[in-house]
């Protein structure tokens, strides 16, 4: 994941996950990487953008409607990695869901 998403024009949907991590990977990286990898399949998918330190990382999912956030969320292995989140990986974490109603970019 490295760069800014190329998103369509709104509207369409942003999920913000942001999160304090527990110490030690835990098979996080792995399973981190292929949880993008099995996004990017999903139907409605449109980018993804994350950036992480040592005290917090944040993680935006752009969808092209609130069903394709739905149907990722009850997809089966993002389940079980919502299940080792709540139980290996993170200290806390926030979700949040938006309407994109406008949006700039800049680029040299």
């Amino acid at each position: 994941m490295s760069g800014i998403s190329k998103t369509p024009e709104p509207p369409y949907y942003a999920v913000i996950f942001s999160s304090q991590r527990t110490e030690g990977d835990k098979a996080y990286g792995r399973m981190a990487d292929k949880m993008v990898e099995l996004a990017s399949q999903q139907n409605g998918f449109l980018g993804v953008e994350s950036a992480r330190d040592e005290k917090l990382g944040i993680t935006v999912s752009y969808w092209d409607s609130l069903e394709a956030i739905k149907n990722w969320k009850e997809n089966s292995a993002h389940k079980v990695a919502q299940t080792k989140g709540k139980t290996d990986w993170y200290k806390n974490f926030s979700l949040r869901v938006c309407k994109v109603e406008r949006q700039d970019f800049f680029e040299m």
